[in-house]
C-alpha cells in the first residue's frame, strides 16, 4: 500500500513543468525590461564622449574659444540632443585666444534619469573630458 502512495505523488507532479517555463519568460522579461532602461546611458556617454572629441578638436583647429566653438557646440546639442555644461580651463594669451601648443581641456557633464517603470528614478551623472592642443601661433 506504501508503494501505490508514492507511485500516485510522483505522476502528480505533471504541471511542475509549465511552471518552471513561466518563471524562466516572466524572468527573461524583467532583464529585457531593464536593458532597455539602462543601455540608453550608455549610448549617451558614447555620445557626450564624441560631443568633447569634437568640439576640443574644433578649439585645437582655430586657436580659440570663439565663435566657431559655439557654433559646433550648438551642432553637437542637435546631433545628439545632449545638452550638457561645459567648463573650459585653457592657457589665454589674450582674449579667447590660446597660443600654438597651448593646451585646451573641456569637461562635459550630463544628468541622465533611469527610472524604471514606477519603482522610481534614479538620476546619474555622466562626465566627459577631452585635452587638446592649440594648432595656431598668434603674433
Amino acid at each position: 500500500m506504501g508503494d501505490g502512495i508514492l507511485i500516485v505523488l510522483l505522476k502528480s507532479k505533471s504541471g511542475e513543468g509549465y511552471i518552471d517555463v513561466i518563471i524562466v519568460v516572466l524572468s527573461s522579461m524583467l532583464v529585457v525590461a531593464l536593458a532597455v532602461q539602462v543601455f540608453p546611458v550608455f549610448i549617451a556617454k558614447s555620445q557626450l564622449n564624441t560631443f568633447a572629441d569634437e568640439i576640443i578638436r574644433q578649439a585645437e583647429i582655430s586657436g580659440r574659444i570663439g565663435s566657431d566653438v559655439r557654433n559646433k557646440i550648438e551642432d553637437m546639442k542637435e546631433q545628439t540632443g545632449l545638452n550638457p555644461s561645459i567648463s573650459w580651463s585653457a592657457s589665454y594669451v589674450s582674449g579667447s585666444k590660446i597660443q600654438l601648443n597651448g593646451e585646451i581641456n573641456v569637461i562635459l557633464n550630463q544628468n541622465l534619469d533611469i527610472g524604471f517603470f514606477s519603482f522610481g528614478s534614479f538620476p546619474i551623472e555622466l562626465t566627459s573630458k577631452a585635452k587638446g592642443r592649440s594648432e595656431v601661433y598668434w603674433k
